[in-house]
């Protein structure tokens, strides 16, 4: 039985959920996937800095409610195309999650047009004005539960 492909923005926002799955934050689960020309260019997920103590093992190191050891996924990410000479002008990023004010600013700041989420997440005004401001357009994903019903368990194709 042969079933339709799985859409761009249903398999980019899968890598994303999959990123997620290594996160090392006790809060919140979030991953990234920039993406250019249909091309996965870097992933990240929220955690630690290489090296320091994770929050799942030591807990969250939270000042003024906020945990500052946690590097949020859309950073990782678009640091991940920092550290190895990748280009994001022009990109698009994919989240779990809607990015916080900090990491809209970070994902227009390099140039990336598109913002694809999954999920609302404390969404903030001023970044919406900043992403209407520099052109950048914002699309909320809604994953189809066909195309993830026959993974790994599901049906075979024989």
């Amino acid at each position: 039985m042969r079933r339709e492909r799985i859409p761009w923005d249903q398999y980019f926002m899968a890598q994303s959920l999959l990123l997620s799955l290594r996160s090392t934050c006790k809060r919140l689960s979030v991953g990234a996937t920039i993406v250019r020309d249909r091309r996965i260019i870097a992933g990240g997920y929220n955690g630690s800095v290489t090296g320091d103590v994770h929050c799942i093992d030591e807990g969250c190191y939270l000042v003024d409610g906020h945990c500052v050891r946690t590097i949020h996924a859309e950073m990782n990410a678009i640091l991940q195309c920092a550290k190895f000479g990748v280009e994001t002008d022009g990109a698009e990023i994919y989240v779990t999650h809607f990015p916080c004010l900090q990491c809209t600013k970070m994902i227009l700041q390099a140039g990336i047009k598109t913002i694809h989420y999954l999920k609302d997440y404390r969404n903030d005004d001023y970044a919406m004005k900043l992403i209407k401001q520099a052109g950048a357009t914002i699309d909320k994903v809604t994953l189809s539960q066909e195309y993830f019903d026959t993974l790994a368990f599901g049906e075979d194709n024989d």
